[in-house]
């Protein structure tokens, strides 16, 4: 005579059909309408939502083991902790030897906000003696198994990006989770990309966060890389059980198309970031408009001469309201010589009027062989004192050469027109600027980019350099250009 089914056996059975399934999984586990759940009867709409999203992914064979992406951008309050607690829990419960993996922004989001909410729920679900938690991890308690079936709460550090590189776990699952994703740098991300290669494994990589940053990966997923991603914006508003009243008032304040609006409610990424010199708009602008040039309007070159060994020299050419017509060149590994010689090529190929080039370090040596070739060049030190031979807009003040560049070039932005690259348009909406202690505008290092893993604005500052001095119309004497800078008495640029 056969035995009867244990319990725990017709638990463990129960759990198993939800393998694919993981709003069946939060449905089934969690006592909803009972207790700290007592005004909720399961996962609020949009967390259903997203649920959803990875079981169809999981219950298609087609699609089982390619990367399932979501990525998440919401107001506040609309409860995507309860949500990754969830998800975690699903994913361990529902395949054994499961790696989850958990960042956040900062450390102490991940010890303060999201591992309480994650041990939390396991402590709530039905299955809360199958995994311990701990300040940092959640662990399964099946002898021998410690290791290899766990969540764990590992913070991202840019002088450790290589900790998320060992992130395999081929034919079982591995899941990870950006919390306030926004925050967390490009490179991470890259090195998660590298990661999640294995064949014939379930791979879920989830991305949650308000968007505070309109540039980084974060933004990406919802721009230039949303084929790849399943992307969901939650307004704070429409969600159940949010705080109303506050959220209105925020509204109320700032105005429903604020970016403070934008990003604490509609879940919807700013116009520009705090200290985003160049606002996503403006560049957006800038790629989509059509233009006309008269053929008296001077073609302007930029040099930016590269100083680091992963970095390119560019070259970018302008036509009055046009840089789009004549594509940007980019050299790299080229030493001084070679790119004077290009500069020189593009030069006469183009007939520019002058040719302005960073003379800072290794820059001084391409200047001084385009001199010797005869040609019309400038040599720009960008921490050198402003021209000022253009009033800016709002009587803003620059610190030096390069802040002015850029701040002519922003407001040129508004009437030029840029090449659909996607190079230039992260460098222009990347760099961000502060204030010296005279209140004049400072832009942020190449060197400080790169801290924050954005690349150098070698682009940026290529088409910025084509401002760097007031430009003659063609049909007018060359002997009027005056002074060691290039200036011309007409001005214009």
């Amino acid at each position: 005579m056969a035995s009867k089914p244990s319990p725990l056996m017709d638990l463990v059975n129960d759990i198993a059909s939800f393998t694919f399934d993981p709003l069946g999984h939060a449905m089934y586990c969690y006592p909803w309408g009972e207790g700290v759940l007592a005004d909720a009867q399961g996962p609020r709409v949009w967390q259903c939502d997203v649920l959803e999203d990875i079981r169809e992914h999981l219950q298609n064979p087609a699609t089982r083991h390619q990367p399932c992406r979501v990525a998440v951008a919401s107001g506040h309050g609309v409860g995507k902790s309860a949500l990754i607690a969830m998800l975690v829990k699903w994913a361990l419960d529902t395949c054994e030897d499961t790696r989850v993996v958990l960042t956040a922004n900062t450390e102490n989001q991940l010890l303060t906000k999201t591992m309480p909410e994650v041990a939390k729920w396991s402590n709530l679900s039905i299955t809360s003696d199958w995994f311990r938690p701990t300040a940092t991890a959640l662990i399964a308690n099946v002898p021998n198994h410690e290791k290899a079936w766990r969540c764990d709460a590992i913070p991202w550090s840019i002088n450790n990006t290589e900790a998320f590189a060992g992130l395999h776990n081929k034919g079982r699952r591995i899941v990870v989770i950006y919390d306030e994703a926004s925050g967390i740098i490009p490179k991470v991300w890259e090195v998660t990309l590298g990661a999640l290669t294995d064949e014939g494994t379930e791979i879920i990589w989830l991305a949650f966060g308000n968007p505070t940053q309109n540039t980084g990966s974060f933004r990406e997923a919802f721009g230039k890389h949303r084929h790849l991603w399943k992307t969901r914006q939650i307004d704070s508003r429409d969600v159940e059980g949010t705080n109303k009243a506050y959220l209105d008032e925020i509204v109320q304040t700032y105005g429903e198309d604020s970016d403070i609006t934008k990003v604490r409610v509609r879940g919807m990424f700013p116009s520009a970031s705090s200290l985003q010199f160049i606002a996503s708009g403006l560049a957006d602008a800038a790629r989509e408009r059509q233009v006309t040039v008269e053929d008296f309007e001077p073609v302007v070159i930029g040099v930016d001469v590269a100083r680091f060994g992963d970095d390119s020299s560019t070259i970018y050419t302008r036509k009055g309201r046009d840089a789009r017509s004549v594509p940007p060149v980019r050299l790299h590994g080229v030493d001084t010589m070679q790119l004077a010689a290009r500069v020189a090529e593009h030069q006469r190929l183009h007939s520019a009027a002058i040719v302005c080039v960073d003379e800072g370090g290794i820059g001084a040596g391409v200047v001084d062989r385009l001199k010797q070739l005869g040609l019309p060049v400038v040599g720009v030190q960008f921490g050198g004192k402003p021209l000022g031979a253009v009033k800016l807009s709002n009587n803003i003040k620059v610190a030096n050469r390069r802040a002015e560049m850029w701040a002519i070039m922003r407001e040129w932005l508004e009437g030029g027109a840029i090449p659909d690259d996607q190079r230039l348009y992260d460098d222009l909406i990347g760099i961000e600027y502060g204030f010296n202690v005279n209140d004049q505008i400072l832009l942020e290092k190449k060197e400080h980019m790169k801290k924050r893993g954005l690349a150098s604005p070698d682009d940026g500052d290529g088409l910025a350099l084509t401002f760097a001095v007031p430009v003659l119309p063609s049909y007018e004497d060359e002997d009027e250009w005056v002074g060691d800078q290039g200036r011309s008495e007409a001005g214009g640029y």
